[in-house]
């Protein structure tokens, strides 16, 4: 992730993204902020919780939703069944998923355009976006398994 985790960022953020900054919404973020790969709602609000913070569990779940359906964060679902959320940068990705560490990298080179738009044409769709989630072992990982 390449957003600098500063209160006034996310604050800005948000705004970008027609989401008014609440105290609650950015204590949210700003622990999503600060993990590296991805996290479940339920991990995130244990670790609010660990920090002291009287955030509700549905308060968490409430504010991901809303950032999701904003754009402001991506939603993974590789975490076996649970929807999972990065905070991600602004420009066009796909996402690289370890299944064993759950290791997460961005992928900004994209040559998909052409397929989807001829694959959604052959459907009578038009496509307006797309995501692709690529789930595999990470280097560290596949040298762990060989150990």
């Amino acid at each position: 992730m390449d957003v600098t985790a500063s209160r006034e960022n996310l604050s800005e953020l948000l705004e970008r993204n027609g989401v008014r900054p609440t105290p609650r919404r950015l204590e949210v973020l700003e622990e999503l902020a600060q993990e590296r790969d991805d996290v479940t709602a339920q991990q995130l609000w244990s670790r609010l919780r660990e920090r002291g913070s009287r955030t509700g569990l549905a308060t968490v779940y409430r504010t991901l939703a809303l950032l999701s359906e904003r754009g402001v964060v991506d939603v993974l679902s590789h975490h076996g069944g649970e929807q999972c959320y990065r905070l991600c940068g602004d420009e066009h990705h796909h996402h690289l998923l370890c299944e064993r560490c759950h290791r997460v990298v961005e992928v900004q080179e994209c040559g998909l355009d052409d397929w989807v738009t001829a694959a959604a044409k052959r459907h009578g769709f038009v496509a307006t976006d797309h995501r692709v989630e690529i789930v595999g072992l990470c280097a560290d990982c596949r040298r762990a398994a060989a150990a």
